[in-house]
């Protein structure tokens, strides 16, 4: 009887990594994490809510921070989970697709978060070098245009990643790096064991 490569047993879940000694105060670690995320995210939803109720700060520019801000929750919420859970439960495990889906979306918000600050550098740029065109260019239907165009196409560039990720096969140390999960983290699981593989039979294909 062939029995298989223990190396080559399926996972069925990954584990995240706090920070390594200090288990024992995760908790207490937890704390500081804790106060960082709820000003991030208070702090954008006070921005969002002025920019809403104030009509002067309906403009171009404002519009583009709103963006901002909104990429900048998304970002902070999708690491969150797996992080209390490590730091104030200590439940390390996490499932491969509940773990592709958190990978989906920090880069997802991580390229909508660049693509606006991009488009912000350009606002400045326009404000300056022609500012009697300005309004009459980038008016507030263009501005949504723009913001629904960055987000379909940052979340159609980091689509394929959890699909591929999800046809590999991954080794059996499935100890991640980090307290969240990120694309490349999670591949070089299985790209060790591509390489362990053509090692043992001596052909890479």
């Amino acid at each position: 009887m062939h029995l298989p490569n223990s190396s080559e047993i399926e996972i069925i879940t990954f584990f995240l990594i706090g920070m390594p000694g200090l288990e024992h105060a995760h908790v207490w670690i937890s704390v500081p994490i804790c106060l960082m995320y709820l000003v991030a995210i208070l702090g954008n939803c006070t921005i969002l809510f002025v920019i809403r109720t104030e009509p002067s700060l309906h403009a171009p520019m404002y519009y583009f921070l709103s963006m901002l801000a909104v990429s900048d929750l998304g970002l902070s919420f999708s690491p969150l989970p797996t992080m209390l859970r490590i730091f104030v439960f200590n439940a390390t495990g996490i499932s491969p697709n509940a773990c592709f889906a958190q990978e989906f979306f920090i880069h997802g918000f991580t390229d909508m978060e660049s693509s606006v600050l991009l488009v912000m550098s350009f606002d400045r740029f326009l404000a300056i070098r022609n500012p009697l065109r300005y309004s009459s260019i980038l008016t507030s239907a263009r501005v949504a245009k723009m913001g629904l165009v960055f987000l379909i196409k940052s979340m159609l560039l980091v689509l394929p990643f959890p699909f591929t990720l999800k046809r590999l096969t991954y080794c059996r140390k499935s100890l991640l790096s980090h307290s969240y999960c990120l694309h490349q983290d999670v591949r070089k699981l299985a790209y060790k064991h591509a390489e362990r593989k053509e090692m043992n039979t001596g052909d890479p294909y």
